[in-house]
């Protein structure tokens, strides 16, 4: 059995794993890009698990080929939004759409304010549960 040792957001691939090195996350990339697959950087300050659609960083990178170029959208975007959670997501067209292949979490904030579980009783004994975000205690901007 796996445990969430500090209580992180796991979101991805390597969510499990310690922060990724930027020789690993160059190794990634050089994956993805050895496949076709078009790159892109998302951000956000509020990682709940239904929150698919993070905000983008610049455009996706269809034609882009070299992995550094990457990278440097990845450091930007730190350098941008150094206390929020930034991912490198990869595309594939392979049938015929844009899906999601690859996501990993490659910058989170230095204190993760993790989630609750809010239970509520509904009509009939029923109960229903619902996951609450810490870090949406506090307006957008001021979160972290």
């Amino acid at each position: 059995m796996m445990t969430n040792q500090g209580n992180r957001v796991t979101q991805g691939q390597f969510s499990f794993l310690p922060d990724l090195t930027d020789a690993q996350i160059t190794a990634q990339i050089k994956y993805a890009l050895g496949r076709g697959w078009a790159l892109s950087v998302e951000y956000t300050d509020d990682p709940h698990p239904r929150n698919t659609y993070w905000e983008m960083f610049g455009n996706p990178m269809f034609d882009l080929k070299d992995p550094a170029g990457i990278l440097m959208e990845v450091n930007n975007c730190r350098k941008t939004y150094p206390n929020h959670y930034i991912r490198v997501i990869a595309f594939s067209a392979v049938r015929g759409v844009e899906s999601v292949t690859m996501s990993y979490i490659v910058n989170r904030p230095k204190k993760e304010p993790g989630f609750g579980l809010v239970r509520q009783e509904i009509g009939g004994r029923m109960i229903r549960y619902s996951i609450h975000s810490y870090a949406t205690d506090k307006p957008e901007g001021e979160r972290y």
